[in-house]
Parts: structure tokens; sequence; C-alpha cells
């Protein structure tokens, strides 16, 4: 590679429709340029969660606006884009095809050639946007609404392996699901983790999943953490007593940021990687974020968290990902590349 490329995102796998711009510069390195976001969030509050049927809905009225406002924001035009990526998968099937659509329509329109992405590839690959380079060999925990896994990363473009994941709930799905116990509103993260602040986090002693000495080093669970929780409001509400809230998200939220943490140092330990990478909605969770922060200097382990808007899903991340990619050489996905729901964090472009 000998000049600059721009690289356009496009992400469409949950309730956020997401446009992003990188430039990838002759050294490798990669710039952001533009990232645009529209959200359906507002859509699914009143039914407590992501509603496919709507949110497909909703990327298919908000891709041409999201559109024009990242290349408004860049100040480029389409034409000076020289690859598109999208995410392929995983994420709801219907979301999914909106994107690779559009995806395909700009590729063959421009003739630039297209890569399928993997949105959780994505996830670590936005950290690069904020931080740069990622040193050969990292590791990242990956914590959302729908994903919470811990990936070996050997190479963005090149090679990811899963090396835990939840077994059940994902931990941001845990959090709405408990906000939706104590009346707090959805998505459950922001309002829990402001109560948080008010409350003792030793108030309650809540149960750690996959912790005792025979479960598995790496994997998580968090339905039974949500069923503890249920059942302690419940046993609270029968004796008359009232809730105390903050407690309780205090309580809950340092089971969750104790797990997730503990299990990803000690795979950084075990693996000897030096460097850790926290992405995904929940990454911007004060007291996941605050722990991680203490454990990981104790642990002589980097820690990497991108801000806030780069946590969540957008495009920026898939164009990212979709930089590296083009930069370790991958060939271009098919035109007839399908959507994938399930599509496994090992492959990283469609092809």
């Amino acid at each position: 590679m000998t000049a600059d490329r721009v690289v356009l995102g496009i992400e469409s796998s949950c309730d956020e429709t997401g446009v992003g711009l990188v430039r990838l510069a002759a050294d490798g390195t990669v710039e952001l340029l533009a990232d645009a976001v529209a959200s359906s969030v507002d859509e699914h509050a009143r039914f407590g969660g992501v509603v496919p049927e709507i949110a497909s809905r909703a990327h298919l009225a908000a891709m041409a606006p999201t559109m024009r406002r990242a290349l408004d924001e860049s100040g480029l035009g389409l034409s000076d884009v020289d690859a598109i990526a999208v995410t392929a998968g995983p994420g709801l099937a219907g979301a999914l095809m909106v994107g690779v659509a559009a995806a395909k329509a700009y590729s063959a329109a421009l003739g630039v050639p297209l890569f399928g992405v993997n949105h959780l590839g994505g996830h670590v690959a936005v950290d690069t946007l904020e931080h740069g380079p990622l040193p050969e060999r990292c590791l990242a925990l990956l914590v959302s609404g729908g994903h919470t896994q811990l990936l070996l990363v050997e190479g963005i473009g090149e090679q990811i392996t899963e090396i835990g994941s939840t077994i059940d709930d994902a931990a941001g799905e845990a959090y709405d699901k408990v906000a939706r116990i104590l009346d707090l509103p959805y998505p459950g993260g922001p309002p829990i983790d402001k109560q948080a602040k008010l409350g003792n986090p030793k108030a309650i002693a809540f149960p750690r999943g996959l912790t005792g000495p025979r479960d598995s080093a790496y994997d998580f669970s968090f339905s039974g953490l949500k069923t503890a929780v249920a059942r302690w409001v419940e046993t609270e509400q029968r004796a008359g007593r009232e809730i105390p809230v903050a407690d309780v998200c205090a309580s809950f939220q340092e089971a969750v940021a104790d797990v997730l943490t503990a299990k990803a140092v000690r795979a950084a330990r075990d693996l000897d990687v030096d460097t850790l990478v926290i992405s995904g909605g929940v990454a911007a969770n004060s007291r996941l974020s605050e722990l991680a922060a203490q454990r990981c200097a104790e642990a002589g382990i980097t820690l990497r968290v991108p801000r806030p808007r780069l946590c969540t899903d957008n495009g920026a991340m898939i164009a990212a990902l979709g930089a590296h990619v083009l930069a370790a050489g991958a060939k271009p996905s098919p035109l007839d590349m399908p959507a994938n729901p399930g599509l496994p964090v090992g492959t990283i472009v469609v092809q």
C-alpha cells in the first residue's frame, strides 16, 4: 500500500444505524474522519428490550440520512471512498440484512471492494481510533447487551480467538432485567450505575457466578445473579419493607464488575498478555472502569478503554476493522455474501 485509503463502515446489527469513515494511512495507522449514529432505542423502551422488526424498519428509515451526515461530517463524497466494510454478523437477522444490502449497493455503484466483517472484531478495532495501534498480542473483554466475551487478539485483521463467553445472559442483558425488577428505565445500564453511586456495594451479598474452583476459568454466567436480585426484592416486598434501590444497584453492580475484572485479569496473566482492551456498551460503566483500572495496575497490565461514544455500536468501529482487514491484505467479500446472525468471532471477514 503506497497511498492513503478511505474506508466507509456500516453497522446495523441491533438498534443503532451507524456509518463511519476512516483514513488508512500508508504506514498502517487509522484515523477517524466521521462517526454518525441513529438510534432506535426510544422505540424499544416501552417493550423493555429490542424488538427485531422495529429495529429493521428503523434501519431502513435511517440508513440514507445517517450516510449523508457521515459524509458531511468528513467533508468527503462517495467518490472518495476506496473500500466499504459492513457488519455481516453476529446480530439480528433482519437488521443485518438492511446494512448488508446497503453496503452491497454502494460497493456495486462505486466499483470498490466490499468487506463483510465481524461485529465483535469491530469492538476491538475501534480502540485503535482512540489510543493508536495495539500490540501484536492483547486480550479484549467485550461487554454489551448481547455479548460478554474474552477474546485473544493476535492481529486485529487476522486472528481473534474466543477464550471465554457467557453461558446464559450477557452482562448488559442482566442490567436490563434488574432495572425492570426495580422499575428503572430501559436500557438498564445508565440508571443502575447512577443509583449505585448512592448505595453501599457491600449491603447485599449477591452471588458471583462461575467462580468456584471447578468452574470454567474464563466463562461467565449472570442469569443466577439476576434471579438472586429478583428473589431478594420479592422477599423484602412480601415482608412489607421498602426496597433500598441504591443498595441493590450498588451490590448488583459490584458483583458484575468483580467477576468481569477478576476473570479478565486472570486470563491476561495465564496467557502472558500485558494489554487489556475493554469495549462494548457496558464498558462505559463507572464501577467496571474503576475496578478494572485498579486490578490492571496491581497486575502490571495496560488497560485501554475507548471513550463511551466508541464503546457502543457505531459505524466507525466497522470502518476501523475494515481498514485493518484491508491492511492485512484480505480478499474482498463476494457481492452474494449473506448476513450471518451467528457469525463466529474467528471469522473476521467473510470470504
